[in-house]
């Protein structure tokens, strides 16, 4: 058998449970069992403790004192502050973006977008809603921003799947069709005020719980 670097091992297993922790298959508040996970990934505990860390880096796991690594609880304050982070720093990338933006890449978001608005079910929806913003945020040149960015989308990420569990709403996102717009006509500042405001707000909505009465949820709708 071909021999997997600790390094790439270590990679492949961060983002397969961040994959499972975003998407909620992996509840907050759960202990994340070294043995398991070194069982089902048939690694040893050094990838699998080097994977905790990277997902403790993301804000997706923590580490508690003689119990191990679990999977981070998150709250409306938290919400808060990924909406007010990401409007910063994503209108910051863009900026930085649109001087490089090209033709070609403004085509594929448009592309992106029209897959979105087709989504049906909230994975699909996500998973295109990201690669818009990777797209248009990527020629910014920052790799360090864009890191930072990417752990934020990935925060949001799981309130949209928190809030959406049940009952996705196809959607047309507007916004990111008026910031293309504004790209595209070089309106660097409407471009970057309309990001801002769109990944900043945070909408409230009633999710239904059965046999329980209508509770109040929230979102970030990009």
């Amino acid at each position: 058998m071909k021999h997997v670097p600790e390094q790439t091992q270590s990679a492949r297993i961060a983002r397969a449970l961040a994959d499972r922790i975003i998407s909620g298959e992996i509840p907050p508040g759960a202990r994340l069992r070294q043995d398991h996970i070194a069982a089902e990934f048939g690694a040893s505990h050094v990838p699998v403790r080097e994977a905790f860390r990277e997902l403790q880096t993301q804000g997706l796991a923590e580490s508690e004192p003689r119990r191990g690594f679990r999977v981070t609880e998150f709250d409306v304050a938290e919400l808060r502050e990924v909406a007010e982070m990401r409007s910063s720093l994503e209108s910051l990338a863009l900026r930085h973006a649109a001087p490089n933006m090209t033709r070609a890449v403004l085509q594929e978001a448009e592309e992106v977008t029209r897959h979105g608005d087709s989504a049906s079910t909230v994975r699909e929806w996500e998973a295109a809603n990201r690669n818009f913003h990777r797209l248009i945020l990527a020629p910014c040149r920052m790799p360090r921003l864009l890191r930072t960015i990417d752990d934020l989308q990935a925060a949001s990420a799981r309130f949209l799947f928190a809030a959406w569990q049940r009952n996705w709403e196809a959607r047309t996102d507007h916004d990111h069709r008026t910031i293309l717009e504004a790209l595209r006509k070089g309106q660097t500042d409407l471009a970057c005020t309309t990001l801002a405001r769109h990944v900043g707000w945070i909408g409230k909505r009633k999710a239904s719980v059965k046999n329980a009465d209508p509770r109040e949820t929230y979102e970030i709708p990009g």
